[in-house]
This record gives C-alpha cells, structure tokens and sequence, in this order.
C-alpha cells in the first residue's frame, strides 16, 4: 500500500513548512513503513544551516523519522481527527552522513511495541542506499483538546456594553 501527500495529509496535522514527508512508498499495518522525504534546496532551513554548506539538521532528520512513525500510529486511531500522536522520546539516536539539497531520504520504521495509545519504533534514514541516521523513537496518541491547568480560574465572559464598566477618560 501507498499514499501520496493529500493521503498523508489525512493522516498528519503537520503543514508547510514542518511537514517532512513527501509520499509513503511502503505500509504494512502496525509493523512497517518506507516513507520518501525529497530534499530540495528550497527548504528554509538550509538559508541558516549553514550558509555556502547547506546541511538538513539532524532533529529535522529525526522529526521526519517520527512523522513516518507517527503515519503508524495514526492509521490505527478510527477519530485521529481530533488527536495527536506527539513524541515522547529518542533513543540511540545516531547521525552517520549529512543530507544535503538533492538527496532523496528514504525513510524506513519498523514498529518495536505497538498499544492502542503508545508506540515505540526503530527508525533508520538513508541517502543513496547508505545510512544517514537511526534512533529508536517513543510515540504517545493525545487528544487535540486542551485541557485547563490544575487550579486554573475558568474564563470569565466579556463584560456587556453599558453594563456598569468604567469608561476610559482621556486628558483635554
């Protein structure tokens, strides 16, 4: 099974310029997927990182390890809709080669521990065959909804006009 981007799209809350992941050419349900991340020298990030050595940095390397894995997750989840599936952690992380404007990063994840809320998957990037990174990545499914701090005051409705509000007074 394949998906291209708008099918990606469905899947992921991410957008231009965070979404890391250009087309799915590999899934196997809870246990694998291959995904495509096209490096262009277009990216924003490469005007800073570094100027005449443009390099992808590694965490954005990683986030797109994660955004495959996260494809994983949130193929499962029948109301992604309205959730997240947000990292939790990073482990083994190892950075082996640069990739640079014109690579094409294959992205392989092959799940470790597979619950209904929780992830965890080993994910190895390469350029060209050869491995560029690979780290062990932790994954937990959120709902959207925010949720009000513990002892946070409730918001308080807008005062209505005229309602005994004091009104600005301004100096002559």
């Amino acid at each position: 099974m394949t998906f291209d981007i708008q099918e990606i799209l469905g899947f992921l809350p991410h957008r231009y310029p965070f979404l890391l992941i250009d087309r799915v050419v590999e899934f196997e349900r809870a246990k694998r997927l291959v995904a495509i991340k096209n490096v262009t020298f277009n990216e924003p990030f490469f005007q800073g990182h570094f100027p005449g050595y443009p390099i992808m940095p590694g965490v954005l390397v990683i986030e797109a390890m994660a955004q495959a894995g996260a494809i994983i997750m949130m193929s499962e989840i029948p109301d992604r809709d309205k959730k997240l599936a947000v990292f939790t952690g990073i482990e083994r992380a190892k950075f082996r080669r640069p990739v640079t404007p014109g690579d094409q990063l294959r992205i392989e994840v092959d799940v470790l521990a597979f619950k209904s809320r929780l992830g965890r998957m080993e994910a190895k990037a390469f350029v060209d065959g050869k491995l560029a990174c690979q780290a062990v990545l932790t994954c937990s499914i959120v709902s959207k909804a925010r949720e009000a701090a513990p002892g946070a005051a409730e918001p308080q409705p807008a005062a209505a006009e005229g309602g005994g509000a004091a009104e600005a007074v301004t100096p002559e």
